[in-house]
């Protein structure tokens, strides 16, 4: 009995002596933990629970050339309530609930009162500290905010918490809305916005804040730590008056013709800057939207349009000149087991190369360059590569197609790939690297990279501006060139074209009608044909200033010529340009004014100044019909006669004929510098009336 009384003794001290040391374990580990590395976790359950959290820098702004918005960011706010601060008592909370949440239904409209404040309530007694009222609030609404009951207080007596956000928007909404493009995380960068990222980001601030319940990160102060940075503002060479006109254009032809996309794009010809760039594609419901950018991305056969630099690298081979004749048979011909064909049944007869590019014929240009180049393919190809045709222009803007001008050692290289290449068949390009080839024909052989951004600027101030970069400075001899600008005119004058030809101006540019086998539309060369249709050319054609190619893509109602599908969206868009760009126009013959009558001459000047003169010399006047505050005046033999002075505020008045008085108070409400030289009547002035004008441009006016 002892001995088992012992035993149970010794292992109940065992099991003492056991939690003994498991306590002292517990409380060494617990000294060193609170007293040894106290500062170090406490440091590390600090960086959990508080941090710096990256502040968005707002977004430069994208503008077009005259300075209007494309894209900005606009500041949005997200606001919290923080129902548990200490310094709100219950007596304020109680008493002022009810008005605020009437305040926020009146505001928001999205919530009745009583809802809003039973919200509030749940949240006070939860202790919520970081209590969502709104997203999406806009700063109109944020200032409002800051004035409710309770919110006034502040953050720390009020609980008033937000945060800023920022919002890209499109003014202009859809209009070059694929160009602008975006940048979105986690997405390929699209457009000019993607291209100049870097540019438009800025750089991030920091702010102070801490985590609590649900992981949520909240402000502790109302102040950043570091400032973000506003990102740059970027211009563009987009004018966006051409813009709006031509997508408006583009769309109307391709409701009328049920066509599945087209694009348009316009380019100066001198310093291939892009001043208007359209993309529509049809949806299932038939409307049209702005989905993929065609005119940079879409390498496709570009059909007729590629005659032109195909009869360029003959004669610059000197095996063709515009003068050498063709028999086109009766419209067709054959090359091994395939017949080439003319849209003209029954041929054109024998025809010059010149007719034969005017009247588009295949079988003419399939021939002339099968017969000068058959034993010798690889040179045609050659020609080409030298003409820049086989290479990516190199654009900023991300997504540009692939250029194919296949050459003699391709696996599909065949006997029918030489005359099939001439008239713009088994070769690929971009609707942007045919408009650039076009240009530089325009250009007298200079060829330049399409320029979609001018410069870019911080707060005002120039930082960096992108200057006209040449690919080529001829791209083919002078002799070439003007056989090709001869061929151009031709194609409007007497050609395919001739509906585009108007006695205001002349046209120069080439047709394009090609025949497309898209899986997308689901059609087969050997079965059902689609169209592709396209108009390509520059104007004035004698002193190019603009290019302009116009693309549309499966016209469905039996109409799929290029002068008639894509001819009269280039026409629309020429014509806006032409009437609205006052340095395309031949300039005004400048006046000199010098009397030659027996009575007093006078200047012209202002309308009532001048009657009371005339009146109280008892001399003769005769007033036109339409007249306002300035005239013009025609001093005769036996009278004066008063003309209506056209005076627009954009528009540079014709100021000869005036005195400098008159000229200076009108030039200078106008907003131009004005100085002069001589003395009398004002005899010419530097800048010619009509011209559009810029604020704080210098005038000089020469005085007779």
């Amino acid at each position: 009995m002892k001995n088992l009384k012992k035993d149970i003794l010794s292992r109940v001290y065992l099991v003492y002596a056991f939690l003994a040391i498991f306590a002292l374990v517990i409380l060494g580990q617990t000294v060193n933990v609170q007293v040894v590395q106290g500062a170090e976790w406490r440091e590390k359950a600090q960086d959990l629970t508080m941090g710096f959290k990256n502040i968005e820098a707002v977004r430069g702004n994208l503008y077009a050339a005259d300075g209007s918005l494309l894209a900005t960011s606009v500041p949005i706010y997200e606001v919290r309530f923080d129902a548990n601060t200490e310094a709100l008592s219950d007596d304020v909370f109680y008493e002022e609930v009810d008005s605020l949440a009437y305040q926020l239904s009146t505001l928001f409209k999205d919530k009745p009162k009583s809802k809003y404040k039973s919200e509030l309530i749940s949240a006070r007694k939860k202790g919520a500290r970081y209590h969502l009222i709104k997203r999406n609030v806009k700063y109109t609404e944020l200032k409002q905010l800051k004035d409710f009951c309770i919110f006034r207080r502040g953050k720390f007596k009020g609980g008033f918490i937000y945060t800023q956000q920022n919002k890209r928007v499109r003014p202009f909404n859809h209009l070059a809305a694929r160009t602008i493009g975006y940048e979105r995380e986690g997405i390929k960068p699209v457009g000019l916005e993607g291209a100049y990222t870097k540019d438009l980001s800025g750089v991030n601030g920091k702010r102070l804040m801490q985590k609590i319940a649900g992981g949520i990160w909240m402000p502790i102060s109302d102040e950043n730590e570091v400032e973000p940075q506003d990102g740059n503002d970027v211009y563009t060479s987009i004018d966006i008056n051409i813009q709006d006109v031509a997508e408006s254009a583009l769309q109307r032809q391709l409701e009328e013709h049920e066509a599945d996309h087209g694009c348009v794009a316009l380019m100066e010809v001198s310093t291939g800057e892009i001043k208007a760039i359209a993309n529509l594609t049809r949806n299932k419901q038939g409307h049209y939207y702005e989905s993929y950018n065609y005119v940079i991305g879409e390498s496709t056969e570009p059909g007729s349009v590629f005659k032109l630099p195909a009869l360029m690298a003959a004669f610059e081979d000197g095996y063709l000149t515009l003068d050498d004749m063709v028999d086109t048979e009766d419209g067709t011909t054959n090359f091994y087991d395939k017949t080439m064909k003319d849209s003209h049944k029954g041929g054109y007869g024998v025809i010059s190369v010149k007719r034969s590019f005017e009247v588009s014929s295949n079988v003419a240009i399939s021939k002339l360059i099968n017969q000068n180049y058959s034993d010798k393919p690889q040179q045609f190809v050659d020609r080409l590569y030298k003409m820049n045709l086989n290479k990516k222009l190199g654009i900023e803007i991300a997504g540009e197609g692939t250029p194919l001008i296949k050459s003699t050692d391709d696996p599909s290289w065949s006997g029918v790939s030489l005359p099939w290449m001439s008239i713009g068949y088994e070769t690929h390009v971009t609707p942007l690297q045919i408009l650039t080839f076009y240009n530089a024909v325009a250009n007298n052989g200079k060829m330049v990279k399409p320029k979609f951004v001018k410069y870019v600027k911080d707060r005002g101030k120039v930082v960096k501006e992108f200057q006209t970069e040449v690919i080529s400075n001829s791209i083919c001899s002078q002799k070439t060139i003007k056989m090709a600008q001869e061929m151009l005119l031709g194609v409007v004058e007497e050609g395919t074209a001739k509906n585009l030809k108007n006695p205001v101006y002349k046209i120069a540019g080439k047709t394009g009608t090609a025949q497309i086998a898209n899986d997308k539309y689901g059609y087969k060369y050997e079965s059902k044909i689609s169209h592709q249709a396209s108009f390509v050319g520059y104007f004035p054609a004698d002193n190019p200033k603009y290019t302009c190619i116009v693309v549309v893509n499966a016209p469905s109602r039996n109409v799929y010529y290029g002068n008639l599908v894509a001819g009269p969206i280039f026409k629309e868009v020429a014509d806006k340009v032409y009437a609205s760009s006052i340095s395309i126009h031949k300039e005004l013959a400048k006046r000199e004014s010098q009397a030659h009558s027996k009575l007093p001459y006078a200047k012209d000047g202002n309308y009532n100044d001048l009657t009371k003169v005339y009146g109280d010399l008892a001399i003769k006047t005769k007033t036109t019909k339409k007249v306002n505050d300035w005239v013009k005046v025609n001093t005769g033999e036996n009278e004066v006669t008063i003309y209506y002075k056209k005076i627009a505020p954009i528009y540079v008045p014709d100021v000869t004929g005036m005195s400098i008085k008159d000229a200076v108070y009108l030039l200078e409400n106008q907003g131009l510098s004005v100085r002069f030289v001589g003395e009398g009547t004002v005899k010419q002035q530097s800048i010619n009336p009509g011209e559009k004008i810029v604020k704080g441009a210098k005038i000089l006016l020469e005085l007779s």
